[in-house]
Order: C-alpha cells, then sequence, then structure tokens
C-alpha cells in the first residue's frame, strides 16, 4: 500500500515581523469596536511558507512521502525550484501566472501571540486542482487554502474513498455552521487548536462528544498544554515537548499536523502519533520561519527516545 500523503494546502511567503510588547497592553477589551493600533515591529524578514508546504517539509524530513497539492503566482518560480532541490515531489502545483503568490504578514508579541493579515493570490485558484489527478494516496490533509479549494478537495476525497484530516485554522471563519457539519462527515480526522474547536462547536451547534463519534480521531493542540486525540472511544493526552529554545512559534501546528499524518501513514497508534507531532512542533519551535530547521530521521528517533524513553521504529 502507498504511503503517500497529499497535502492539499496553501503555498505562501510569509512577512514576519516580531513586536517587542504585548498586544494585550495595547488592545482595551472595552474599544475592540473601534481598534486603531499601531505596533512597532523591529525586526522583518521574509521567509517560505503556506501550511501545504510546511506540512510537507516536515514530513518529509521525517521519512514521509508527502505530495503537495497547491497554487504558486508568477513569482513563484524560486519557490518551487527550492522544494525540487530538497527532493520535495511537486507535480500537484500548479502555476497560476495572472496572480501573485499568497502571502502571510505575521507579527508575534513577545508572548507569541499572533496577529496576520493575508493577501491569498493565487490560493484562490486552488479549485483548479483535482485530488483524482495525482494517483495513489494513503491518506490526504485539508489545510488552510481557497475557499472553494477547501471545499472541492474535501469532496473530491470523499469520492474518492481517500480518508482525509480536516485542518481548518485561520480559514475557519470562512465557513458557515452547515459547511463545518458537512466538512466532519466527510472527513475521517478533524485538527485544530482548542480555540479553533470552541469556534467550530459555536457555528455548528454540536457538543465535543458528537464531533467526536463523527470522526475517526479528534485532534485538539493546546500549546504548552500538550493536546489531546480523542479516537476509538478514548482520550489519550499527548505531554508537550519542552524546546531547547522559544524562537518563533511560525508553522508549529503545521509541524504537528505532519507528525500525525506519518504516524497515519505508517499504521502507528494515536499515543505514538501524537508524541511524533509533539516532539516536531518543539523542534520546529526552536528555530526561526516554518522551514529552517533540520534533523535526520535517525535525529529526529534519537530525540524521541529522549523525550519519552521509548523507541517508535
Amino acid at each position: 500500500m502507498t504511503k503517500t500523503a497529499l497535502i492539499c494546502g496553501s503555498l505562501a511567503f510569509d512577512k514576519i515581523m516580531q513586536y517587542h510588547g504585548r498586544f494585550g497592553d495595547t488592545l482595551l477589551a472595552d474599544q475592540l469596536h473601534r481598534v486603531n493600533v499601531s505596533f512597532l515591529v523591529p525586526t522583518l524578514r521574509t521567509e517560505y511558507g503556506g501550511c501545504a508546504a510546511n506540512i510537507a517539509y516536515n514530513l518529509k524530513q521525517l521519512g514521509g512521502e508527502p505530495l503537495m497539492m497547491g497554487t504558486l503566482g508568477q513569482d513563484g518560480g524560486d519557490y518551487l525550484k527550492r522544494m525540487q532541490e530538497q527532493g520535495l515531489e511537486t507535480r500537484g502545483i500548479r502555476t497560476i501566472p495572472e496572480a501573485y503568490t499568497a502571502q502571510c504578514f505575521v507579527t508575534a508579541d513577545q508572548d507569541n501571540n499572533q496577529i496576520n493579515a493575508f493577501h491569498p493570490g493565487a490560493m484562490e485558484y486552488s479549485n483548479q486542482n483535482n485530488v483524482a489527478d495525482q494517483g495513489a494516496i494513503r491518506v490526504a490533509i485539508i489545510s488552510p487554502d481557497g475557499r472553494d479549494g477547501m471545499i472541492k478537495h474535501a469532496r473530491d476525497c470523499a469520492e474518492q474513498k481517500v480518508p482525509f484530516m480536516f485542518d481548518p485554522g485561520q480559514q475557519l471563519p470562512m465557513f458557515s455552521g452547515e459547511e463545518l457539519i458537512t466538512f466532519i462527515g466527510q472527513a475521517s480526522y478533524l485538527a485544530c487548536n482548542d480555540y479553533e474547536f470552541e469556534m467550530v462547536m459555536d457555528r455548528t451547534g454540536l457538543a465535543h462528544a458528537d464531533i467526536a463519534a463523527r470522526l475517526e480521531a479528534l485532534i485538539i493542540t493546546r500549546g504548552e498544554a500538550g493536546s489531546d486525540i480523542y479516537a476509538n472511544g478514548e482520550h489519550i493526552k499527548i505531554p508537550a515537548v519542552t524546546a531547547t529554545d522559544v524562537v518563533d512559534p511560525t508553522g508549529c501546528g503545521d509541524a504537528y499536523r505532519a507528525g500525525l499524518l506519518f504516524g497515519i501513514t505508517n499504521d502507528l497508534d494515536w499515543a505514538t502519533s501524537g508524541r511524533i507531532a509533539s516532539l516536531l512542533g518543539a523542534i520546529k519551535i526552536a528555530s526561526a520561519g516554518g522551514q529552517n530547521h533540520h534533523f535526520t530521521p535517525q535525529e529526529f528517533d534519537a530525540q524521541f527516545e529522549q523525550a519519552f524513553g521509548s523507541k517508535f521504529r
């Protein structure tokens, strides 16, 4: 059986800025209806990003087989070349000549809270890609992408009987409660952070137990408090791994999801998959940007044994 994981999602350039204060000291709770604030950001850098590329980057380093399906703009030639030089499979990436590559403008404060602005660009054409064109797939993930593309790719996966993980992320506000219920009904897995999951429950009107019952696995991440996986009637608590340094949270969620996909494609249990995901997030946060951390599978295995006292392969 193939171990290929289809990674549907954004390909983007990240403009990352660091604010040395706390957003909460400037944003007044009783004045949020008329916000007019400015944050001084002494540092600015441009990184390669996008959920699909971040997930694939991590999965490839683990020894997995990611296949990205996404869209680049007229300015994406260097990015495409970079991915190919890294050994990533890019046949599922479409270039849109009349658009620019998506760009995310990220401002983080000293507590690692983030305020983001996003220009979708070529991402809005993601619905031109077809799951059926990508060959044999073990599992897919529908991560943040163009709204129409996410809906289409989830429908494609359901029709092709490809199990997939729904990861709405920052695109969650784009969907109605009815649309989210449809996604949950089509998906095998749902991955959200704790804030996103509260929004899912609020929009759908579904309780935690009801959502979990409709899925093979529900995964909720909670930052430094670890994560929770609900699967097969069990609640599996995944501990957070202490990072060697806390540098940049950008892409940590994507790294975590790569760990889950590695576990699924290698038929690992959820406790092990969650721990792989947790360690990947800790490795990523110690490096700036979503794709600048490096490790071999052997180095990762050694860190896993050190963190959890056991081996997984």
